[in-house]
């Protein structure tokens, strides 16, 4: 038996009923009849243009006109509901007891809904606090149950600058909240001309005023709506990151300065959850709300920020001196000043200046060719590092530098350091593909420290690069080898959980492994990844002596149980195959792009997101 879900047997009816309905077109001599728009009573997604709303004394009014994913008219509309946030004194507040703001739906008493022509409905939704003169947040929903879809929520009005984040601050993480397996995401909100609103939709129930309690912790219905406030979720869930999140930094989602704080206790639920001292909040708070901006209170985080934006590092060409040894000169800029390196890591400013020597084919770092050096300063305060001997030979070298500015109690780990790279001893210009934007892992990372080692997370991370490349076999906790595939594996694979004694998942568990455009905002074009094997220790418990294919590596990363693997290889993937001499100068023979570049008929945009 064929069974109909009702939406489409709507469909079907409706259109059923435009075929019989049309006007005549007229006899000879007659003016023909022009028929209605047509209409459905169901849909799978309804879309609402709001026409109107206004504000009166116990109610708002709303007209709008409703279309199905097909733009025809929605006939039958049964359910719709609003609320008001209102912005008083203590930030925006909805109260459920009514006495503030307001919500009501076509079952509240004295609601009325009705169809005034095909499609377009006035909805009256009374609310005893509301007047003419309120001010806030407005959000409509329409539609529910078996045959008219819910709409998206809609924020269809609000008062200028009544929240101090936005969509974008919160979505170059989250990217598409909407889509996303957090709690609530459905209630993603867009405003009146269909874009995201997503901080206002969210205001509209975590006001800035909690929910009251009384004495044995009960909730009531005065005070907020929820619980909890959007600024303590904010606040507070982003301190549970556990690498190098700065809850501090409020930079990260505060990209206007903030000059009002409705609450005191907007400081204290972060401070008392960091254990931060909070006696002297109530002087700080007041500076909030005489113009002072509230994101320069936390200065270390400031001050990190500005040692990046203000200073540069030159790395010179491998050269060889005098004496045959291989050597490099490191020069350290402020603006266009040149900095004394020797004076600074006299008096503690600096507290490293390394270099690495590299081998370099394809534009790729195959390997160490040497870590130990001797450091000397010249009268232009440049440092000059110079390695005796190598540890391989390469037909190309290259120097990674990296220079660390003091803070913390280690600085290889909470100072800020500045990389480079040198042109090769041949002439040859330094030149890597980097697929990442700069600010890709410092959107999330935000405490501009470094990760380990002196190896900063700035520009997309590619200080880390020296370490982990093609050629230097590291093991990464298991996790994936070289750069992009460690990368991978850290936030969504087996990685995701070895940094934990107890197996628990990092944060990058809660974001969408597929939006991928959070890091890669240009995309990925398989066909210009260098056809170049990556040593691949890491994915062989440790063992050295084997290598594995480019793009497989980056794709088994995530993509790792054995049918994905088995694909991998019938498409001429490599994985953990006998290492061979002169490995990196050998083409692999993956053929991944051929179905999987953009734009091919299983490209990999098609299943990962490289828009926003």
């Amino acid at each position: 038996m064929k069974v109909l879900n009702k939406r489409y047997l709507a469909l079907v009816v409706a259109g059923a009923v435009g075929v019989t309905a049309c006007g005549s077109d007229g006899k000879d001599g007659e003016d023909g009849t022009t028929p209605p728009p047509p209409t459905v009573g169901g849909s799978l997604v309804t879309n609402v243009e709001v026409l109107s709303h206004s504000l009166e004394e116990g109610l708002v009014r709303f007209e709008f006109e409703i279309t199905n994913e097909e733009g025809v008219l929605i006939t039958g509309l049964e359910q719709a509901s609003a609320e008001v946030a209102e912005l008083t004194e203590k930030g925006i507040q909805r109260s459920r007891d009514g006495s503030v703001g307001g919500s009501a739906n076509v079952s509240t008493e004295g609601a009325s809904l009705t169809m005034t022509q095909d499609g377009r409905y006035e909805f009256i939704a009374p609310m005893a606090a509301v007047n003419a003169g309120t001010e806030g947040l407005i959000r409509l929903v329409v539609g529910g149950g078996d045959n008219i879809a819910k709409s998206r929520y809609i924020v269809v009005d609000k008062t200028e600058n009544i929240h101090t984040t936005s969509t974008a601050t919160c979505q170059s993480c989250h990217v598409d909240f909407l889509a996303s397996s957090i709690k609530h995401s459905s209630y993603t909100a867009i405003n009146a001309e269909g874009e995201t609103d997503l901080v206002a939709g969210c205001l509209t129930c975590h006001n800035h005023v909690p929910r009251d309690v009384d004495d044995s912790g009960s909730s009531l219905n005065t005070g907020g709506y929820a619980k909890n406030s959007l600024q303590k979720i904010g606040h507070i869930n982003h301190q549970k990151f556990e690498k190098d999140f700065a809850p501090s930094n409020c930079y990260t989602c505060h990209a206007e300065p903030i000059e009002t704080v409705y609450s005191q206790q907007t400081c204290i639920d972060c401070h008392d959850t960091a254990s931060v001292e909070t006696s002297n909040l109530a002087a700080t708070f007041n500076a909030f709300n005489e113009g002072s901006d509230m994101r320069l209170f936390h200065k270390k985080v400031g001050e990190k920020k500005a040692v990046h934006e203000q200073h540069s590092l030159a790395t010179s060409q491998v050269y060889n001196n005098e004496s045959g040894e291989f050597c490099t000169d490191i020069s350290l800029f402020k603006g266009e000043q040149q900095l004394d390196l020797q004076s600074l890591t006299s008096d503690g400013t600096i507290s490293y200046i390394g270099a690495y020597l590299h081998g370099y084919e394809n534009a790729s770092i195959v390997g160490r060719a040497a870590r130990s050096y001797s450091t000397t300063f010249d009268a232009s305060g440049s440092a000059t590092l110079c390695f005796s001997s190598l540890d391989e030979v390469f037909l190309e070298i290259i120097a990674s530098s990296r220079v660390t500015f003091n803070f913390g109690e280690d600085a290889g780990y909470d100072g800020v350091t500045l990389h480079g790279y040198s042109d090769a001893l041949s002439g040859t210009e330094y030149a890597r593909r980097h697929s990442v934007t700069a600010d890709s892992c410092t959107t999330c990372h935000t405490n501009g420290s470094n990760y380990h080692k002196n190896g900063s997370y700035n520009d997309g991370g590619l200080g880390c690069i020296a370490c982990h490349n093609n050629g230097q076999d590291r093991n990464a906790k298991g996790s994936a080898p070289g750069f992009g595939p460690m990368v991978h594996s850290m936030h969504w694979g087996v990685g995701n959980t070895a940094t934990d004694p107890d197996g628990e998942a990092n944060s990058a568990a809660k974001l969408n492994a597929e939006n991928c455009v959070a890091c890669h905002a240009e995309g990925i074009d398989i066909n210009s990844i260098p056809n170049q094997y990556i040593l691949s220790k890491a994915y062989n418990g440790g063992e050295s002596g084997v290598m594995t294919s480019p793009v497989t590596a980056n794709c088994f990363a995530c993509h790792n149980d054995e049918s994905a693997k088995n694909h991998m290889l019938q498409q001429g993937g490599e994985i953990n195959v006998e290492k061979l001499e002169d490995w990196y100068t050998l083409p692999t023979s993956e053929s991944c792009a051929t179905c999987h570049a953009e734009g091919k008929s299983y490209g990999i945009e098609k299943f990962h997101v490289f828009k926003r």
